[in-house]
């Protein structure tokens, strides 16, 4: 038997080696030999943001395999490296026909204008902006280059912003579905689709706020772009929808043309000879890492709902982005140790996730500051909830003026699936030892009186535990805070009216501010201190062998194995954060974005 066990496990790791091992080197093989071309000497950038975009890059070298889209901190950093390259002279942008999620539209546009300041012309082109997302962002955006243009007949259907709800709870009980859950308070909704058929006041009212602010702050600034007033902007905009040629008439655009005869006006602004380079070519042309001594910042990135752990159980191919508790904290403790750092900007695009998770990472920020290391948060499209958690304490706190931040609360709770099921004649039972409690996640039926009271009990300590973080780390009174919580959800212009935000601005304004809590002059250093993970290392965890033995068997399997073989790891769904039995620290993500 234990001789047949050793002859079973030997064709096992045979049969993943053959599958994956095999088609993975060959596709790393492939990769490292693609290198892109010199930049021309008169190159004009061509930018198609037109696929959706994350904000920071994966740490899963795999992930490029499963998707192919850009990161909002990457076009950033190529284009502040592109402002000082003699051989770059313009960039064309391919603007989405639907909505960009806001935060973004705002980062990309300080981006743009920087670029400019440098004497570099944009020119962006779109054609069609439907209302599919929040379409007013990808307009702001446009605007902001001064120089926009839409392909004839196309359609100009920028008139406001809508965010769409489907609520369960007819459903659940037509069905007998109970959706058993506590949340503190009235404002933390995103679990009211399970509880209720429409909008409670609460909902509407912080719904219709952040929204509103959305919306004026975009119309704002794309009013300032194009130097019209806001009102009259506005009314323009209302008053469609319009095809291209009226929006240009109404003064919203700046010129009717193809895609062909805006790359050949962009590229006559160039100069004689000048080539168009596909942006991400010349990105990976241009890809620095920080090199050298000295003082440094360093830069700690996090995307994703926040889970306990570390990273390594996922499909490797796939680009999903999570927050683990034990490598953001690891992050930051070593930014701690290393002497060079002298500051540190955390980058974080969350909605939020386990509240002990987000203690974790919290603890790490607090044991930076101690070690008189500031550490400036810059936020995303998100920071809510476990992502504000997180924030709270921080040195400094730099948002875009459309970040979705707050939702300081917490939810928890449970489905009761039992009754639903007995009209299929499916029984739940359950049985148990020690307290009552220890069964009340059970799905057969709802909270008990006693367990609701034990529940409701945890989840009021677990929202006195953020207040007092928000309230520490802001210098607020615990009333106060209290008063600004109850679950609900800020933009970051009003999160800065409110203290929750120290700044308006986007990562380079967060860099400036930590250089200036750390009193450094003068140009420092970036230095990423997020944890990049190895191919090797990416396998590491789903095969549960280490990269080293990854390596030999791996070469192993290229000597003997059939290079045809494809990958068989699709998935794979890392299922840690459930929210049955946890305090889940969530904000809702509307539907527009």
């Amino acid at each position: 038997m234990k001789q047949f066990l050793i002859t079973a496990a030997g064709v096992f790791a045979g049969l993943v080696l053959f599958l994956v091992g095999v088609p993975f080197l060959l596709i790393s093989m492939a990769a490292n030999a693609t290198r892109p071309e010199a930049t021309p000497s008169h190159a004009v950038l061509s930018l198609d943001l037109r696929e959706s975009l994350s904000d920071q890059d994966p740490s899963n070298p795999l992930a490029a395999f499963g998707r192919k889209s850009m990161s909002v901190m990457s076009v950033i950093e190529t284009l502040r490296r592109a402002e000082t390259d003699g051989k770059v002279k313009g960039v064309l942008v391919r603007l989405p026909e639907g909505g960009m999620e806001p935060a973004q539209a705002d980062e990309l546009r300080l981006a743009f204008k920087h670029f400019q300041a440098a004497g570099k012309p944009i020119l962006a082109h779109s054609q069609g902006l439907y209302p599919s997302g929040v379409v007013t962002a990808t307009y702001m955006l446009g605007a902001s280059t001064g120089n926009l243009w839409m392909q004839p007949g196309a359609s100009f259907q920028v008139t406001g912003l809508a965010n769409e709800d489907i609520f369960f709870k007819r459903l659940f009980d037509k069905y007998g579905v109970k959706a058993d859950y506590e949340q503190r308070y009235e404002f933390k909704n995103a679990v009211n689709p399970y509880l209720h058929d429409d909008y409670t006041p609460a909902h509407k009212e912080s719904t219709l706020s952040w929204m509103g602010s959305i919306y004026r702050t975009g119309l704002t600034t794309a009013a300032l772009d194009r130097k019209k007033n806001p009102a009259a902007l506005q009314a323009a905009i209302e008053a469609g929808p319009y095809l291209a040629e009226d929006a240009a008439k109404l003064g919203l655009i700046d010129k009717i043309g193809q895609v062909k005869e805006a790359q050949t006006a962009i590229l006559a602004k160039a100069g004689d000879g000048a080539k168009l380079v596909d942006f991400t070519d010349y990105m990976r042309a241009n890809h620095e890492r920080s090199t050298g001594s000295g003082p440094a910042i360093a830069v700690i990135e996090g995307e994703g709902a926040i889970v306990t752990g570390k990273d390594g159980t996922r499909n490797p191919f796939t680009g999903g982005s999570t927050i683990y508790s034990d490598d953001l904290s690891k992050a930051i403790y070593d930014a701690v140790d290393d002497k060079n750092v002298k500051a540190i900007v955390l980058r974080l695009n969350s909605p939020g996730g386990s509240d002990t998770a987000s203690e974790q990472i919290l603890a790490a920020v607090r044991a930076a500051k101690a070690a008189r290391k500031p550490v400036v948060v810059s936020m995303g499209t998100y920071a809510a909830s476990g992502g504000y958690w997180i924030s709270s304490q921080a040195s400094a706190i730099v948002a875009q003026p459309t970040t979705l931040t707050g939702s300081i609360g917490v939810y928890g709770g449970k489905f009761a699936l039992g009754p639903a099921l007995a009209k299929y004649g499916v029984d739940v039972r359950e049985t148990g030892v020690g307290s009552p409690y220890a069964g009340a996640f059970g799905m057969g039926q709802e909270f008990s009186a006693s367990d609701r009271a034990a529940f409701a009990g945890w989840m009021d300590q677990i929202y006195a535990n953020f207040i007092a973080r928000v309230a520490d780390g802001r210098h607020l009174p615990e009333a106060r805070v209290r008063e600004i919580a109850k679950g609900r959800v800020w933009t970051g212009a009003q999160a800065r009216q409110l203290g929750l935000v120290d700044e308006i601005g986007g990562f380079y304004q967060a860099v400036d501010k930590a250089k200036a809590l750390a009193d450094l002059k003068g140009e420092v250093r970036l230095k990423r201190m997020t944890k990049q993970s190895s191919p090797f290392e990416a396998l590491e965890g789903v095969l549960g062998v280490s990269a080293t033995s990854l390596k030999t068997l791996a070469a192993a399997a290229w000597i003997m194995g059939d290079p045809r073989a494809q990958s068989t790891l699709d998935g794979l769904v890392d299922e840690r954060l459930r929210s049955e039995g946890h305090a889940a620290v969530l904000a809702p993500r509307p539907g527009a974005f």
